[in-house]
């Protein structure tokens, strides 16, 4: 080994030692400091994980016992049941919210109100409700999207509800709820007589679904918007 060498290896060796030292002697002049935050993120994580586990969660499930009564009711269209209750052992929607407020299953109750009121005819409480679900499924999330755009239909505002319906399309990607969401839309444009905007959708549709029912009659939208445009 070189002398020249040598010396820039002991010259590396010395300032490693260096920083070494000068590393434990801040560990040692700051070692209460470090440890009185190290403690406070132990703490900071183990409240979120008592909150979770001993607060958050149970309140869910008790939550989820509530709204499953209330889930047949709306499933059987029994709205007025489904949102207030039954006077018997089921508090309705409304309650779930109430008394479940900021757990999942209060979200969920919060789509199934909101459509509860649309299909009672209460187009602005719906639209209320829905417009406040927080969601985050992939299906669910825009089938709440296409319920808001079904709302705008029948306040006859298609413009809107065309806009809402191909968000919806493209949020779901999913080929099964995807050319139900173009197909409103297609169905809004030819509402509003957007005859080549009508076109367009009812033949992508026919081109990327085409094996959907939606895309097995697009050809008779196509025949009708032809009509419609003479």
């Amino acid at each position: 080994m070189s002398k020249k060498h040598s010396k820039a290896t002991e010259t590396n060796l010395e300032n490693i030692g260096e920083a070494l030292t000068s590393s434990e002697q801040f560990i040692e002049k700051n070692q209460r400091a470090i440890l009185i935050g190290l403690g406070a993120v132990v703490l900071i994580v183990l409240a979120i994980l008592a909150y979770n586990n001993l607060y958050k969660k149970p309140k869910n499930e008790k939550a989820e016992a509530a709204i499953y009564k209330g889930e047949r009711y709306f499933e059987n269209e029994q709205d007025s049941l489904a949102l207030f209750g039954d006077g018997n052992d089921y508090i309705g929607f409304e309650e779930v919210m109430n008394k479940f407020g900021g757990t999942k299953t209060a979200d969920l109750a919060r789509a199934y109100a909101g459509i509860s009121y649309s299909r009672l005819g209460d187009n602005d409480r719906a639209l209320n409700y829905l417009n406040k679900f927080k969601g985050g499924d992939k299906l669910i999330t825009p089938a709440i999207a296409g319920a808001v755009g079904d709302i705008y239909m029948n306040m006859d505002n298609s413009e809107k509800a065309a806009k809402i319906f191909i968000k919806a399309a493209k949020d779901a990607d999913d080929n099964m709820l995807s050319p139900i969401y173009y197909k409103k839309a297609g169905l809004a444009y030819l509402h509003d007589q957007k005859f080549d905007k009508a076109t367009e959708t009812f033949e992508m549709i026919k081109k990327k679904y085409l094996n959907s029912p939606e895309g097995q009659e697009a050809d008779k939208y196509l025949v009708q918007i032809n009509l419609s445009n003479k």
